[in-house]
């Protein structure tokens, strides 16, 4: 459904650095930097960070959240780990399984240092 996911960074170093540490954990590969922008190519999309190019601030979406594929939920736990090791807060309930519409998943919240509310679900 999607091609890519673009979220906005008021410092691109320290993105790259929380985003690389945090995706590795998925076994995405470190950004490619693209002048403002940094990537994460997969086989399923792409995934960017990027300086807003109208030269405003940045700011996470009231209400948004990206959500990663974990495969199992010690990678949602290693990715959460990972994530606040590397600058990122928790946020939401622990990580652990919620039941609703969508069946049983495996959920783990976290902000990145922006803000940005992320996920990594797992499907059980």
């Amino acid at each position: 459904m999607f091609s890519h996911i673009m979220i906005g960074t008021n410092d691109l170093d320290r993105a790259k650095s929380f985003y690389d540490t945090l995706l590795a954990t998925l076994d995405v590969p470190p950004a490619r930097v693209d002048g403002h922008r940094i990537f994460y190519m997969t086989k399923t999309g792409v995934f960017s960070v990027s300086k807003p190019i109208n030269g405003e601030p940045a700011s996470a979406p009231n209400g948004g959240t990206i959500g990663f594929a974990a495969s199992s939920p010690d990678q949602a736990d290693a990715w959460h780990a990972a994530g606040l090791a590397a600058g990122g807060t928790t946020c939401e309930d622990p990580p652990g399984v919620r039941e609703g519409a969508q069946g049983k998943l495996y959920l783990a919240y976290l902000r990145d240092p922006d803000g940005n509310k992320l996920c990594a679900l797992h499907r059980m």
